[in-house]
């Protein structure tokens, strides 16, 4: 795949199944803790379901945080025209390496895991933004 774009429908495609996954999970554990559904309105409240729905939960929140910063990089990317074979790589590795992070998060759940795959991803989008900036100077 060599266009910049396709990884942005990827990680919104995978984001959209998590959500999927969130209320798969979510709903059936809110009926069986007997959770009115209008005791959701705070957060907080939320927090007495077990962690398999919890984490799943937790990961889709995370799918909205750093890559919004994704997103907009890869437009500036697209429309900056640099749109070389190792953005696209690097793309690929940002989803892959965030598909990795829910997979983690949403099964076993071990920080340290997780943490490592947020770390990698973190440095494939800092190699993404260097890279830009660097055109410019």
């Amino acid at each position: 795949m060599t266009n910049l774009l396709t990884p942005v429908l990827a990680l919104v495609a995978w984001s959209l199944v998590v959500w999927f996954w969130m209320y798969a999970t979510r709903i059936p554990a809110m009926q069986k803790s007997g959770l009115d559904p209008q005791d959701a309105r705070f957060p907080g409240s939320l927090s007495v379901l077990p962690d398999s729905a919890r984490q799943v939960a937790d990961n889709y929140n995370h799918l909205m945080e750093q890559p919004t910063l994704f997103y907009a990089l890869i437009f500036y990317l697209q429309l900056s025209g640099q749109t070389d074979s190792t953005n696209v790589a690097l793309a690929w590795a940002y989803v892959g390496l965030r598909i990795i992070h829910s997979l983690v998060q949403g099964t076993i759940n071990r920080v340290a895991i997780r943490f490592l795959v947020f770390a990698l991803s973190s440095l494939v989008l800092i190699a993404l933004c260097v890279r830009s900036v660097l055109v410019l100077i």
